[in-house]
Order: structure tokens, then C-alpha cells, then sequence
């Protein structure tokens, strides 16, 4: 036997052992439920990558061609060599394509422990070869079916003699040799085109209705003569009474050797469906942004006094959401997103009390306090983490109840993956280019087919999380007409492209002015490549400028993938895209227009201070790029009770007013502050007090104080057996301007904004299986795994009957300490058996440095530093073999 087949890997575990350490990093990051708990060795590393949960998850994040070639391994002998699965792939022809990718297919299933060995000899893990090999239960993507010797296993040894004769063949001694007489014939490429040149035409016909699959078929009890020509010489086999297979070998010879119709070595082009200026973009991607800021705004100020219900089961109502809907002037969808998307930044939660209600969290008026760049990125960050998924509210759960939102059912944990790749595409189309949407769907069914398969016709749950991420960028303001804007693009973590982050004509991306007619700041000179783009091979292509103009696009398999940020990483690119965003965003106005019809044009973004005073002081008419407030006796009249003055109103107005104050907006005030008060409301279950009697008679006699059921205990007071808010409301509806008191006799001032949850911490995503290890994680276990992997299999002297595998030395008492003793005196390591506080039970590698007290300090080889053990729980030692 030569020295290259003695070091040949016998197992997985062998293929593992001679893996160095950047490999097992590898393999571990790409499967990281295989370091949940570390393995002890390298043995348990290789059963736990073979076990049928692990293989299945592993064989889901595959790509189409790596899954294809999978397949194709697990169609052919087991091992296989290199030539047999390009074969497999290109077909007799070949195909300098899938030669050119197969490589690196077969690099992923080595790297992710799919498939091990050496060129000459490969094999997939017996738990895929299951999963993927055909069977009658479980089809083949690959559209195969069983071999010849597996169809015929249970075939008679006189039938199977009978077919090799009509074949062609002579009869062999035994069953065995004449399906591999059969075999052979059938994967002989001259001798089988000669036997299938003898065929019916009609056996023709059925051949190629059974060649890409299903391989099955049906016959009567007494076929056609044709169907009888192919059942004669085994180009049709009999599986059950009445059904027929079409063998491997017969069919890969039709199908030119190929295993697979239509191999996918590339990948879908991400195709630009539209191509718009960069600054045009990003201009447009802030309105969404300040937007998208405007209405959370709105929807918490909705829900400052107390919000909706939350439902017994969690969430909101359908009523609830419609009211949020048309609150927002948005759809129910829409809405939808913005009410979960404030739930995801930790704005707003349940307040907890027993008659439950959503409402503002304390975060929210942190979150008010920020720069608007600000306020967006947390935004941004919490939609792009965020598990739950709007779209699905208004859907049916497995359990066929309703989705609301806030509700419980929401959480996909694909969703933040599917997001972060979606944008990864736009990221690498030209500056300003918008996907087409099928091209993305397309290529991310490539990228994760058997996650991405079609169900009945309808999209899978990644096409439609796909969708919503397109749809969700746009209303955040991620994306602007389609396209990735340049703070959308740096928030992933990708580098600004050049040019694409300037703020306006003629300032430089950082937002400094420029000189005039001077380039941006970085521009690369006309004609020349951008260097601030991502290194692909179109991240340079300057953006077409007409409808003939050609985009480039990318049909490359890894370069264009953006690595998931940390948590450190995140916040740098949140900062960066807050730099970028900042200019962009229109600067807050300290006045309004004041009108003689009582109404105030706002010609943009308002100051805090003055939007909430002029949010309580009117009400808004219209939202658009100017919002309309409207001042009526109930706006004046709430400012009154929030405790401003007439005067206090009168400054207001004509600080902020770039126009004189108009008259009957003076009117107004004095008006409504004039009446304010004259009517004292109390607890008795409720009073009225006036000192103007007339105004209590007029009151009386009113036929709309009859359900008040108002009665005069003295010339200036009424009582009523209503409560003091409903007394306050019916006086209010009849057109009067009563003020509360306390049972001192105080004015109550009623403060706006007054309700808020107790301190709420952001929902936390469902991740989708164990996170990926870090670093300083992967070092920490591959070291540990070496070290258990050393103790497991140190060459041992054994003294008395040779162990069993894996069962620890046995030693009495003073042998051990015995042989401690001497280990200290030589210098050599022992292999012991320990037993920790808990029960688990270890094997070790340790260099004994002293033992005292009922101690041993040691070396320990498995944890590669100095430890103590009580010499009590270690259960046997054994001397390490010379060598």
C-alpha cells in the first residue's frame, strides 16, 4: 500500500484531525451550532457535524451549485473521484463554466464538513447522502432514481438472468455478477447507444418522458410491446406491481452523463431596472428620512395621553389600527410598519397597569432630545435587527388566528438576514441604479434554494421578506427611488461611494462648501475609476446616462457580500450615516405665517419648543411640505388649561409670527381667556361654582344641561351626581369654558404629554440559530478542542486489560498517587481520568509539577494552563506510550 493511501483519512474525524486551526475557524463560523456547547475533541466535533439537524441546517445555507453539486455526489459511487462529479456536472461534453466553479463548490462542502477526503476519493457525509440520495419516498432535485443494483435487490435470480441474455450479455453464475455484467453495460457509452439504436420508436418516446424525472412510471398487467422491449433488457425495472423505474445508469446515459438539466454555476444577475443621479437619490431618500421622523413623531404624540387597548391575546385591534391609519393618512400596512418599527427602537411598549394601554416610552423623550440625523439611525439600526415582521399582520398563523400588530407570531428570525442581503445587492449596483425586483428574488432563491423554494405558485416567505425590505427601505428612507442612498449604503457598512454622498450642488460630501464649478471632495477626474466604492468589478462603472446606455451587472459569487457589522462596527457606520444624513435634512424653522383666517402656515420643519406649544395652542389642517394648524375656541381653550396665560399667548404669537398678528386670531384668545375659568368644576361627586348667579340660571334653564341633572344648592353653586370630567365635558359641549379645581380651590393645570410607560428595554430579535462566533470564541474552543483531542488520542501504556474506547483509566488509590509521584521526579506527562464537582467526567493530559495535601498541581495539556486537582476525583492514571 503506498504512503499517500496509509495517510488517507479514514473518517471525518481523521479528515478534521489534519485540518489546521484557520480550517476548524472556518468550519465552526460557517456552522456555529457545531461550538454550542465546545466539543471535547475532534471525534465529538465530527459525530455532532453528522447528526441530521446540523446536516440539514448546513445543506439550507447552501447556494444552488454548491447544493447541486451536493446532490450530485450523493448520485454518484460512494467515494467518488473528482473526474467522476465534474462529469456528473458538465456531461460528456464538458462545460468550462462548471469546471471553472465546481472548485470552489466543493472548497464550501469541505469547509462546512459536507464532504471529506481527497480528490482521488470523496465522500459526503453519510447523513446528506440520506437527505439528498432518490428514493421512491424522498425524490432526487436531481430527478434520478435508483441504481440497477438497488432496483433489483429484489428481483429473482432467473429474471435477472433472463434480462442480461436479452441484453445482450452472457449469463453469469450468480445474481450479483450479472448486475454488474448489467451495470457496466449500461454506464459503457458505445455498447449502450448501440443497444438503444435497436429500440422501438414508441420505447424512445417513453425514455424521454422518464429521463429528467420523475423516474416512475405505470404499466398494466400487460404492456405494450414496446414497454415489454425496455422491461426485457432492464431499461425499465419493475419496483412494485405496476410501476417501473427508470435506472440511474440508463438515465444519466441519456442525458449526455449530466446529473443535473439545468446546472447554475452563476448566480443571477442583480439587473438595474432604473438609473437616477446620485445627489438626486440621496435628496430624495432624506425626505423619506425626515418623513419617516415625522410620522413616528405624530403616532407617539397620538398616543402621548394613553394609547389603544392591547388586546387580551397582545396587540392591537383591527379597530385601533384603522383609527392609527387614518391618524397618519397612511395605509393599514403602512401603518403597520410604523407602529412596529417604533415598537422596535424601544419607543413605545405596554404600560403595564391592569386596564393595559400602549403609550410613549421614557426613551421616547431621550429619543425627541436627539438631532434628527440621530433619531434616524436609531431607527434605521432597529429596523435592520429587528425580527419581527409587519408584513405578516392582517395574515393567519399556523393555528389559523388572526396577526395583529404588537401582537405575539410576528418574529421571523430570517428577516434581519434577508434585509442586510437585500441591501448588500443595492450596494453593489452602479451609484443611483434601482434593482429589478424579480432579478433580486431571483438571485436570492440561488442563494438559498432550499430555503427559497416555491410553495403552490406562491412566493416564500424570503421573496416576500424581500419585498417588504424594498417597499420598508424606501419609507424609512434608506433607499431614495429605489436606489441605495449614500447614508444608507455607509449604515451597512459598505464604503461611500465617491460623489454620491454630497449634500447639494456645490458642496462637498462632508457638507462644507466648495468653491464654485470645484469637484466634489474625493471625485475621481473624468474617465477615471472610483476608489471609493467597494472593489468589485462594477463599482467603477459610471452610470448610464440614457436609456441605451448598458449597466453593467454582477454574476459574481462572493465579492458582493457585506459582513454582518458588531456591535462596536455599528455604531461607527451609525455616526458615519448620521454625517452623511445631517446636511440633507431641512434645518428646523423658528416662525410661522400667521392668517386672517385663522390658521398658521408652517413653510417647513418647526423647532421643538415652538411645534410643541403650537401643537397644543392649534390643531393641524392638512400635512404636505407646509403643515396647516387651525386655531379654534377648543385649541385656545386647551392651551388655557395646560396653564398659559392670555398675555403668554398674545408673546407667543408674535415672537413667532413673520406676519402681524391677525385680529381675529386676537379676538380669539381674548375671548375664550376672557370666558376661561368664569366656571369652577369640583368633586362633590361634582359642583359647579359661579359668582355670576345669572349665568347659573342660564345654565339651568338650558335643555341640554338636562342630562347633567344640574340642581342649585346655593346662588352660586350647582351640584351634579356626574364626575368632574364628564360635568367638565357636557359644559364644554354646550359651549362654555369651565376650568377644574382642586378641593383647595386651585385651578388645575392640565399638563400635556403627562403619561409614559415604566422604563421599557427594545424587544429582543429571535436569532435564527446560535450567533456567529467571535474571535477571541473560535480561538478559545479550536484550543480547547486540540487539547481534549491530544488527551483522547495520546498512544497510553496499558497495565492489565487494554480500555475500551472512550472508558476512563481505572487505578487504585495508591497507585495513583504512586505514579503522580514519579511523573514528578521524570518530568512526564500522564493521561488521568477526572471526575468534576458536577459528575462529568473527563479524560486529561497533564505534566505533574507537585503533589501535596491530597493535591496534584499540574500542567494541564487538554486547558494549556496550571491547575489543581483533589487527588480523590481522579478516578485512574496511565503512563503515555514512549513515542
Amino acid at each position: 500500500m503506498s504512503p499517500e493511501a496509509h495517510s488517507a483519512p479514514r473518517s471525518l474525524a481523521e479528515a478534521l484531525r489534519v485540518r489546521d486551526d484557520a480550517s476548524l475557524a472556518a468550519l465552526l463560523r460557517s456552522r456555529p451550532d457545531l461550538i454550542t456547547p465546545v466539543p471535547t475533541d475532534l471525534t465529538q466535533l465530527a459525530t455532532r457535524a453528522g447528526t441530521r439537524a446540523s446536516v440539514l441546517r448546513a445543506l439550507e445555507r447552501l447556494d444552488r451549485f454548491a447544493l447541486q453539486t451536493a446532490e450530485a455526489l450523493a448520485v454518484a459511487p460512494d467515494p467518488a473521484s473528482y473526474d467522476t462529479l465534474l462529469g456528473l456536472m458538465a456531461g460528456d461534453a464538458g462545460d468550462e463554466t462548471i469546471a471553472g466553479a465546481l472548485p470552489q463548490a466543493l472548497g464550501i462542502l469541505r469547509e462546512q464538513a459536507l464532504v471529506w477526503g481527497d480528490d482521488d476519493r470523496l465522500r459526503l457525509v453519510r447523513t446528506a447522502r440520506e437527505l439528498l440520495a432518490p428514493s421512491a419516498q424522498h425524490p432526487s432535485p436531481t430527478g434520478l432514481g435508483p441504481t440497477v443494483q438497488e432496483a433489483t435487490s429484489g428481483m429473482s435470480p432467473g429474471r435477472i438472468q433472463e434480462i442480461v441474455t436479452t441484453a445482450g450479455l452472457p449469463s453469469t453464475h450468480d445474481s450479483v455478477s450479472a448486475v454488474t455484467a448489467l451495470t457496466s453495460l449500461f454506464t459503457h457509452r458505445k455498447k449502450m447507444a448501440k443497444l438503444l439504436a435497436g429500440a422501438p420508436e414508441a420505447a424512445h418516446e417513453v425514455l424521454s418522458r422518464l429521463v429528467w424525472g420523475p423516474p416512475y412510471g405505470q404499466v398494466t398487467a400487460e404492456p405494450a410491446a414496446h414497454l415489454r422491449w425496455l422491461l426485457d433488457r432492464g431499461l425499465l425495472l419493475p419496483t412494485a406491481p405496476g410501476t417501473v423505474v427508470l435506472p440511474r445508469e440508463v438515465a444519466l446515459h441519456l442525458r449526455g452523463g449530466r446529473a443535473h438539466r439545468a446546472p447554475e454555476p452563476l448566480p443571477p444577475a442583480v439587473a438595474p431596472a432604473a438609473v437616477h443621479s446620485p445627489q438626486v437619490v440621496d435628496a430624495t431618500a432624506a425626505g423619506q428620512a425626515y418623513t419617516a421622523l415625522a410620522t413616528v413623531e405624530e403616532l407617539l404624540k397620538d398616543w402621548d395621553e394613553g394609547g389603544p387597548a392591547v388586546l387580551r391575546a397582545g396587540g392591537l385591534s383591527v379597530r385601533d389600527l384603522k383609527r392609527t391609519a387614518v391618524a397618519l393618512d397612511v395605509s393599514e400596512p403602512v401603518a403597520a410598519f410604523w407602529v412596529e418599527l417604533a415598537y422596535a427602537a424601544g419607543l413605545i411598549a405596554s404600560d403595564g397597569e391592569a386596564d393595559e394601554r400602549y403609550s410613549a416610552t421614557p426613551a421616547y423623550d431621550e429619543w425627541l432630545e436627539q438631532p434628527p440625523a440621530e433619531r434616524w439611525a436609531r431607527l434605521a439600526q432597529a429596523w435592520l435587527a429587528a425580527t419581527r415582521t409587519p408584513g405578516l399582520v392582517g395574515g393567519r398563523d399556523a393555528k389559523d388566528r388572526a396577526l395583529s400588530a404588537l401582537g405575539p407570531g410576528l418574529d421571523r428570525s430570517a428577516a434581519p438576514e434577508v434585509r442586510h442581503r437585500v441591501l448588500s445587492l443595492l450596494a453593489w449596483l452602479p451609484r443611483g441604479a434601482a434593482p429589478d425586483t424579480e432579478s433580486v428574488l431571483a438571485r436570492l432563491r440561488w442563494e438559498r434554494p432550499l430555503r427559497g423554494a416555491r410553495q403552490d405558485g406562491d412566493d416564500d416567505l424570503r421573496s416576500r421578506l424581500a419585498r417588504w425590505t424594498l417597499s420598508e427601505a424606501e419609507l424609512l428612507g434608506v433607499t431614495g427611488r429605489g436606489a441605495l442612498a449614500a447614508h444608507g449604503r455607509v449604515l451597512l457598512g459598505a464604503p461611500p461611494a465617491t460623489g454620491s454622498d454630497s449634500a447639494k450642488p456645490g458642496t462637498a460630501g462632508t457638507g462644507t462648501p466648495a468653491a464654485p464649478g470645484a469637484a466634489s471632495a474625493g471625485a475621481p477626474p473624468p474617465g477615471a475609476a472610483s476608489t471609493g466604492a467597494p472593489a468589485a468589478p462594477d463599482a467603477g462603472s459610471p452610470v448610464p446616462s440614457g436609456p441605451g446606455d448598458k449597466l453593467p451587472v454582477h454574476h459574481h459569487r462572493a465579492p458582493d457580500r457585506l459582513a454582518p457589522l458588531s456591535a462596536p462596527e455599528q455604531a461607527v457606520a451609525a455616526a458615519a450615516a448620521t454625517r452623511l444624513l445631517a446636511p440633507l435634512l431641512p434645518e428646523p424653522l423658528d416662525h410661522v405665517l400667521l392668517q386672517a383666517d385663522l390658521t398658521a402656515v408652517a413653510p417647513g420643519p418647526l423647532r421643538r419648543p415652538l411645534a410643541d406649544m403650537l401643537g397644543v395652542l392649534a390643531d393641524v389642517e392638512s400635512k404636505g411640505g407646509a403643515t396647516v394648524y387651525r386655531f379654534t375656541p377648543a385649541s385656545v381653550r386647551r392651551a388655557l388649561d395646560a396653564g398659559q396665560t392670555a398675555a403668554d399667548l398674545h408673546a407667543f404669537l408674535a415672537e413667532h409670527s413673520r406676519t402681524p398678528v391677525p385680529q381675529p386670531l386676537a379676538y380669539l384668545v381674548d375671548d375664550v381667556a376672557r370666558r376661561h375659568g368664569h366656571l369652577r368644576v369640583g368633586a362633590a361627586s361634582a359642583y359647579v361654582r359661579c359668582d355670576d348667579d345669572a349665568l347659573l340660571n342660564e345654565i339651568l334653564a338650558d335643555k341640554r344641561a338636562a342630562a347633567l341633572h344640574l340642581r342649585r344648592l346655593a346662588p352660586t353653586v350647582l351640584a351634579a351626581p356626574a364626575d368632574p370630567a364628564t360635568l367638565l365635558e357636557g359644559l364644554r359641549a354646550m359651549g362654555y369654558a369651565p376650568a377644574a379645581e382642586s378641593a383647595e380651590g386651585d385651578v388645575l393645570i392640565t399638563r400635556a404629554h403627562a403619561h409614559r410607560t415604566p422604563p421599557r428595554t427594545a424587544p429582543e430579535p429571535v436569532p435564527d440559530g446560535p450567533p456567529p462566533p467571535d474571535a477571541t470564541l473560535l480561538a478559545a474552543a479550536i484550543r480547547a478542542i486540540r487539547a481534549g483531542d491530544l488527551a483522547a488520542t495520546a498512544p497510553r501504556k496499558q497495565a492489565g486489560e487494554p480500555l475500551a474506547g472512550g472508558e476512563l483509566p481505572r487505578t487504585s488509590s495508591a497507585e495513583t498517587l504512586a505514579t503522580m509521584q514519579a511523573a514528578v521526579l521524570t518530568g512526564d506527562a500522564v493521561w488521568i481520568g477526572y471526575v468534576n464537582a458536577e459528575g462529568a467526567a473527563s479524560q486529561r493530559v497533564i505534566a505533574p509539577i507537585r503533589v501535596e495535601g491530597g493535591f496534584v498541581t499540574a500542567y494541564d495539556h487538554t486547558a494549556d494552563e496550571v491547575r489543581t486537582y483533589p487527588l480523590h476525583r481522579i478516578t485512574g492514571v496511565a503512563e503515555l506510550a514512549d513515542d
